[in-house]
């Protein structure tokens, strides 16, 4: 059984735009991409909007919606009341380019400053190893979908424009995929403390709250690199341990 939904979907671009009001039909098991595909079907045909897999799996198809963001083939439509107005709009943190699509390239160039993994040398018999435990800690940050809806719910980006000294969490849960490797023998630390602005972070938890994956970013992934860069900038005991050892590690 279909009914008609009131949709408020911003139409605009980096010059401006406004909120536009459309009446959708909506078919039982919707979820909210799909009304958006019927909008550009029978509505709108230059409606902009950026998605791939449709399966909560690409992480393309990120927006608000009333306000919140969330992937919007995984927001059923049964979760509105009938006379509901929804409202659509794009993530807020990165520049507008049509409709729906911002322009998240910001991201890519953050990546290229991370050191990739860099493994260890090999064990006397020419092997590595790890143990379950440290594969599994290191586990969750693969979930990450890059759908950027952390970046854009974290308030040093999205309401200060921290962009050019802040990495954003995602960025936060890539560096601990990485320091937290057992084989990996890069270091860090500095980076984070300096170009990635981990101390802009205050741990609200806004990041954790949205993400599809549900990855404990805050509590597994930013706390953690934290207490790492507190250890080697801030405790003055392991400064001094490091000093007499004569490491930096």
């Amino acid at each position: 059984m279909s009914n008609k939904m009131h949709l408020k979907v911003f139409r605009g671009d980096n010059s401006g735009g406004e909120l536009r009001d459309y009446q959708v039909e909506v078919d039982e098991g919707m979820v909210v991409l799909d009304v958006v595909h019927r909008l550009q079907a029978t509505q709108a045909p230059d409606l902009s909007c950026r998605w791939n897999c449709k399966a909560g799996k690409c992480g393309s198809c990120s927006a608000e919606v009333n306000g919140k963001p969330r992937l919007m083939c995984m927001m059923r439509m049964d979760l509105f009341k009938p006379d509901e107005i929804i409202t659509i709009q794009p993530l807020q943190a990165f520049p507008i380019v049509r409709d729906l699509v911002t322009d998240v390239s910001w991201n890519f160039e953050v990546n290229k400053k991370i050191p990739p993994f860099k493994p260890k040398p090999k064990n006397p018999d020419g092997t590595w190893r790890m143990m379950q435990y440290e594969v599994d800690r290191v586990q969750e940050f693969r979930k990450c979908l890059e759908c950027y809806l952390c970046q854009n719910v974290c308030h040093v980006l999205r309401n200060h424009g921290k962009h050019d000294v802040f990495f954003g969490p995602r960025f936060m849960v890539r560096l601990a995929g990485l320091e937290m490797h057992p084989l990996d023998d890069a270091d860090r630390v500095k980076l984070m403390r300096e170009a990635a602005g981990i101390g802009y972070c205050n741990i609200t938890k806004c990041c954790t709250e949205v993400c599809p994956e549900d990855i404990r970013i805050t509590d597994n992934a930013i706390i953690p690199l934290k207490e790492r860069v507190a250890d080697r900038y801030y405790d003055p005991l392991a400064m001094l341990f490091r000093a007499i050892r004569g490491k930096n590690r």
